[in-house]
């Protein structure tokens, strides 16, 4: 079994910067493809940056230049730094992995809030 758990979301002031972590314990998951996901009430959950199995990273175009994600294997564990926040970069975060399988797999959210 599979358990992913997010830490660092809260609140920061707009141009204002957290940092995510999660860590993935359990087998069954592929370490190479963890990344964050969010989503906003009554939308769909988008990506935010993620590293691909072939170790390609994939950010949303919103996010670009400001929110950084990195990683340690040996430790599977992935991180996003996010820095000048914006009032909509407010969602509930996710971190995800894929299973071996390739279905995604996701841990049970932190909320990040920016607003003065």
């Amino acid at each position: 079994q599979v358990q992913l758990v997010e830490s660092g979301g809260g609140l920061a002031q707009p141009g204002g910067s957290l940092r995510l972590s999660c860590v993935a314990s359990g087998s069954g998951f592929s370490r190479n493809s963890m990344g964050w996901y969010r989503q906003v009430s009554g939308k769909q959950r988008e990506l935010v940056a993620a590293f691909t199995i072939v170790g390609i990273t994939n950010y949303a175009d919103s996010v670009k230049g400001r929110f950084t994600i990195s990683r340690d294997i040996a430790k599977n564990m992935v991180y996003l730094q996010m820095n000048s926040l914006k009032p909509e970069d407010t969602a509930v975060y996710y971190c995800s992995a894929l299973s071996l399988e390739m279905y995604p797999l996701w841990g049970q959210g932190t909320q990040v809030t920016v607003s003065s």
